[in-house]
């Protein structure tokens, strides 16, 4: 389905001079579930609590070869609150999660699409927590490469057109910042930056980010409903940090055709590539 926003691209190919029309998946969501912190730079305590994002995920067919190939752009942005098992203390988080990725998609039969391909991505966030007084903050930066797969499927919830689509990204390699256990921060600004930067693998940071969504189609724009488990863990220095998290997703989906307004569109001439 397609809404009326119109922007300012399309593609003639130049052997069937077929207009190519690659719409803009677009969606926003929130989010709101259980998760638990732990620290060992900030306590040894693991806190529980609830998680709140909001997030845009945007994809689209590559143009170097749109029926093959597309791309994925996620930002998301999270906030997470949790309370010391007796309930005396709180410890929360606050992050920025920024990810493109490029998939190789394949057809299969019954109005399945699947793909597999590779991403990359920054995460920037702290871990505060106000009862440590020498140390109450721990910065959490890092860059990695990232094995990124999907699965979607196209169907119907009695007359009413659905997409389920799932979505799973796993870190392989990148680096991140973690300081010696006892360090202070303001030792880093001092010039104390040795051992700080890290080189990442599956033996001291681990990530996995599962999505399940089901858009449902009730007209251009689309509900969108699902679920995300999330789990990060790093160890280094002496220190462990991990976060879990599991949400409720909720929020608004649809698609965008791009047209060149400088070009005439012949609808026998024009072809519509989807990104899902």
């Amino acid at each position: 389905m397609l809404a009326a926003s119109v922007s300012a691209w399309g593609e003639v190919t130049d052997s069937s001079r077929t207009e190519i029309i690659r719409p803009v998946m677009s969606a926003y969501t929130f989010e709101a579930g259980g998760s638990h912190l732990a620290d060992t730079y900030l306590t040894p305590l693991i806190y529980g609590g609830y998680s709140l994002a909001l997030q845009y995920e945007r994809w689209q067919a590559m143009k170097f070869s749109p029926d093959r190939w597309v791309m994925s752009l996620t930002v998301r942005g999270t906030w997470n609150d949790a309370d010391s098992p007796a309930r005396n203390n709180s410890m929360w988080y606050a992050g920025l999660d920024a990810r493109w990725a490029m998939l190789h998609r394949w057809r299969l039969p019954w109005g399945i699409t699947a793909g597999a391909g590779g991403s990359t991505g920054i995460m920037a966030g702290c871990m505060y927590n106000g009862r440590n007084s020498n140390n109450p903050a721990s910065a959490k930066v890092s860059w990695t490469v990232d094995a990124a797969a999907y699965a979607s499927w196209k169907t119907r919830l009695g007359r009413l057109p659905v997409t389920l689509t799932y979505r799973a990204t796993l870190p392989l390699t990148g680096v991140f910042y973690g300081v010696e256990y006892g360090q202070l921060y303001y030792e880093y600004w001092l010039g104390n930056r040795e051992n700080t930067i890290h080189w990442g693998h599956w033996g001291n940071y681990f990530a996995m980010d599962n999505q399940l969504t089901a858009d449902l189609h009730f007209g251009a724009t689309s509900l969108r409903l699902g679920y995300r488990g999330f789990v990060y863990s790093t160890k280094v220095n002496g220190i462990t940090s991990r976060m879990t998290s599991n949400t409720f997703i909720i929020g608004i989906s649809g698609e965008w055709m791009s047209l060149n307004p400088r070009k005439k569109l012949s609808v026998d001439n024009a072809r519509i590539i989807n990104a899902l």
